[in-house]
């Protein structure tokens, strides 16, 4: 995942995602880069319009969140207890990637 955020980093700092700058923000991040990791993310993201592509899954999140809602909504009003933390968890991620993103 270290090297998703640092093609996301660097992508929000305006600054090009090549193998140079991945590897020296991984570096930094006190990581140790693996250039086959590095080159393999860097041809991944070649022809990648990553704007485009944070509004898509950002989208994407909404709508998958939208009918979990309405279903809450219509259960009884006495849940358990695995179903309330499963959705506490859901909640937290969907928070932590809108924090990326946003």
């Amino acid at each position: 995942m270290e090297y998703v955020y640092t093609a996301l980093l660097l992508h929000s700092a305006g600054k090009e995602v090549n193998d140079a700058a991945v590897t020296k923000v991984l570096e930094a991040a006190g990581a140790k880069p693996d250039s086959a990791r590095v080159k393999a993310l860097v041809a991944s993201l070649k022809d990648v319009n990553i704007d485009e592509a944070i509004a898509n899954a950002a989208a994407v999140q909404a709508v998958a969140a939208a009918p979990a809602v309405a279903a809450g909504e219509a259960q009884p009003a006495a849940k358990t207890e695995e179903k309330q933390e499963e959705k506490k968890t859901e909640e937290e991620a969907a928070e932590g990637l809108a924090g990326l993103f946003g």
